[in-house]
């Protein structure tokens, strides 16, 4: 009983976590940085502010637990997509890139709440830490995926691919008419031939 007790109380702390972490993602994405307090968290939550000091030590600490949960959603976003690629290595590194042009990643809520991410990396050390180990971790799997292609150099070109995907999925993001995630997918697959050549 007692055990069963323990599990139902770390559930629901656990989901009470993940709740004020969605929160904060939904209000950096509707109001961006400025307007996304404890307040407006919290209320998007339905729960007191006194609740999420309780699971945080502020809100520093809930934004980088929401930037951390949102870069490691995007990598299983990604895995996914590897993973039902099948077993061609060009399959597989195609499926990693243009992931990037479908949903939930061209979610247009999820460029308020990157350009938050983005904003606070440059001032703050927690965030600057999650960043680098995100994009580090993204470009890691991009160079092994394109050395299983044959590539030389994978590193450089992986650094090279991301910044390609990362311009267009922000233009799509601003601007979906712009030139349509095919379109977009179909620029980085011929930077890619161009590249693999």
């Amino acid at each position: 009983m007692e055990a069963a007790r323990q599990a139902f109380t770390r559930e629901s702390a656990d989901a009470r976590r993940a709740a004020l972490i969605e929160a904060a993602a939904a209000c950096l994405a509707e109001v961006g940085l400025a307007g996304t307090n404890v307040r407006a968290i919290c209320a998007r939550a339905g729960v007191s502010p006194g609740l999420l000091r309780h699971y945080f030590a502020g809100i520093d600490e809930l934004i980088a637990a929401t930037y951390q949960a949102t870069s490691d959603r995007m990598d299983a976003i990604f895995a996914a997509a590897v993973a039902g690629a099948g077993d061609a290595p060009r399959a597989r590194l195609s499926a990693y890139l243009t992931a990037s042009f479908r949903a939930p990643v061209t979610d247009p809520e999820l460029l308020g709440a990157w350009t938050a991410f983005w904003a606070l990396a440059r001032s703050d050390a927690r965030m600057a830490a999650i960043h680098a180990a995100s994009y580090a971790g993204y470009r890691a799997r991009l160079a092994e995926l394109l050395a299983a292609c044959g590539a030389r150099e994978p590193e450089r070109l992986a650094i090279m691919l991301t910044a390609l995907v990362d311009g267009l999925w922000l233009e799509l993001s601003l601007d979906e008419a712009s030139f349509g995630a095919e379109a977009a997918a179909a620029m980085v697959e011929q930077a890619v031939a161009a590249l693999l050549r």
